[in-house]
């Protein structure tokens, strides 16, 4: 293909790191792919959108699953290490190729990767395919999550690829076109360890310069690199236990250094407020349950800040020093972040004395009663609206409880103390606690039915989820809660 038909504005920057951090790929040879659904606002932020729409869909999937590249694209793969529940091994992109740095009209790069295009150096005697479901699935909850405002990584299109994968039994080949700020991972620079000091340095140099380049000039740039890296994780997971998120896989592979969440595999949210929650299958031990999601993100970060001593300080022992008292930060970082994040769920404008306990108490009353998280926060910020919210599956048994009922007049005196103007109050509530979730049940609902090849339900379902902080109770089915027999979910790591 020619590029001059297309916006792009190509660069390949990660081949100027040492050549053992990547593989050059090959196109794919899919036989009939099929555009299933193609992300127009992405595109238009990627500076893509108007060329794009030159090409009709069948071009558009040869290109998103890897059967056709453009002129100036040198698509590689990546090679990365992790701690898979915490066990070291050496990974790879192994069913994913990068396919291009775009650079664009808001002066940032952007990884396009194609997931499930194929085998690659690093497949591990796997086939290098995915499968409609997760793709859909990956597609969905992304998007998700940049309307919840989280940073995230993002998906571009999903594309069948025409052929039959067989996974627990045959289902369609698809290929995700996901988008990134990049794909540098706390598993990259594990890679790099297992090299020299000269291959840690050149991916820290590089990681500088595309994501922190304004501490270039830093008396100790590692160490900056080391505490923006730490802030981003620590307001990142803040950000998914304020919206009940669960990761379900927080491998060292799957953190990116870019603060984005990444890697949508085994992901699912609460319904009831369980701290203790897992969903992932293969968590055998809840490792990466609800609760854990914090002390995980300063496991892995250790793990990083591991990877850079050699080159924090000659001196070894001042290494060692310097790395500590940077993880140090980690847990106020945290706890602030969260904290900031609560007062805004409960309408408090400004900071009080008591608002840690009142936050914990509350927390600790929808445990008692079996609450139903997000539709919790949802019925407080109507309450404050003068608006009815007894309609909300999964809280009125905690409405009910008398103890509620005296933690509600606590709370009522904090916003009357914090800010007279109850509207200011209830607008800030609303940009606080999403009206809608993807709730595990309605996405399984909907890639059952795309399964089958029909999407209605899946379109309908991100057309809501893009906008989850519009209180529209026309959307009041997507509030509901799952039947019993979901009581039990279980996520699997398909993506």
């Amino acid at each position: 293909m020619k590029q001059e038909n297309f916006g792009w504005n190509i660069s390949n920057t990660y081949e100027q790191l040492p050549k053992r951090f990547y593989s050059f790929a090959k196109n794919s040879a899919f036989p009939k792919p099929s555009l299933v659904i193609y992300n127009e606002d992405l595109a238009k932020q990627l500076g893509l959108s108007e060329e794009l729409k030159k090409l009709n869909d069948e071009q558009k999937s040869e290109l998103f699953v890897g059967n056709a590249f453009l002129d100036d694209m040198r698509p590689i793969s990546q090679a990365y290490a992790g701690h898979q529940f915490g066990y070291f091994t050496t990974l790879g992109d192994g069913r994913a190729i990068l396919l291009a740095e775009q650079n664009a009209p808001d002066g940032k790069t952007y990884d396009i990767q194609l997931k499930g295009s194929g085998k690659t150096p690093y497949s591990r005697g796997g086939d290098g395919k995915a499968v409609i479901g997760p793709m859909l699935r990956e597609y969905i909850i992304s998007e998700a999550m940049y309307g919840l405002n989280i940073a995230t990584t993002r998906s571009l299109a999903v594309s069948l690829t025409g052929e039959m994968v067989f996974r627990d039994g045959m289902e369609q080949g698809a290929v995700l076109a996901r988008v990134a700020s990049s794909h540098l991972r706390v598993g990259t620079f594990e890679f790099a360890y297992l090299g020299n000091d000269g291959d840690v340095k050149a991916l820290a140099d590089y990681a500088i310069k595309r994501h922190y380049s304004y501490i270039q000039n830093d008396k100790n740039p590692y160490q900056s690199l080391l505490k923006e890296v730490i802030k981003k994780q620590a307001k990142l997971i803040a950000k998914w236990q304020l919206v009940g998120f669960i990761h379900g896989v927080m491998n060292t592979d799957n953190m990116s250094i870019c603060g984005e969440s990444i890697d949508y595999g085994p992901c699912a949210f609460m319904d009831r407020y369980d701290p203790k929650t897992v969903f992932s299958s293969i968590d055998k031990h809840s490792r990466y349950s609800y609760e854990h999601q914090p002390p995980i993100g300063h496991w892995n970060l250790s793990v990083f800040a591991d990877t850079l001593l050699p080159i924090l300080d000659e001196n070894q022992d001042k290494a060692i020093k310097i790395a500590e008292d940077e993880l140090s930060k980690y847990l106020p970082i945290f706890k602030e972040a969260f904290l900031s994040g609560m007062r805004e769920k409960l309408g408090l404008i400004k900071e009080q004395e008591n608002d840690e306990v009142l936050v914990s108490e509350l927390l600790n009353l929808m445990y008692k009663n079996g609450a139903d998280y997000t539709n919790t926060f949802v019925r407080l910020s109507l309450e404050v609206g003068e608006q009815d919210g007894s309609y909300l599956q999964g809280t009125s048994e905690l409405f009910d409880d008398i103890e509620f009922k005296k933690w509600q007049e606590k709370w009522y005196e904090s916003i009357e103390k914090s800010e007279q103007n109850r509207q200011k109050v209830y607008d800030m509530m609303k940009n606080a606690n999403p009206f809608v979730i993807p709730r595990n049940h309605l996405v399984e609902s909907a890639l059952s039915s795309a399964a089958k090849g029909d999407y209605q339900e899946f379109s309908e379902l991100l057309n809501v989820l893009q906008k989850p902080y519009e209180y529209d109770f026309k959307n009041s089915k997507y509030q509901e809660l799952p039947s019993v027999s979901m009581a039990n979910y279980q996520t699997f790591c398909g993506t």
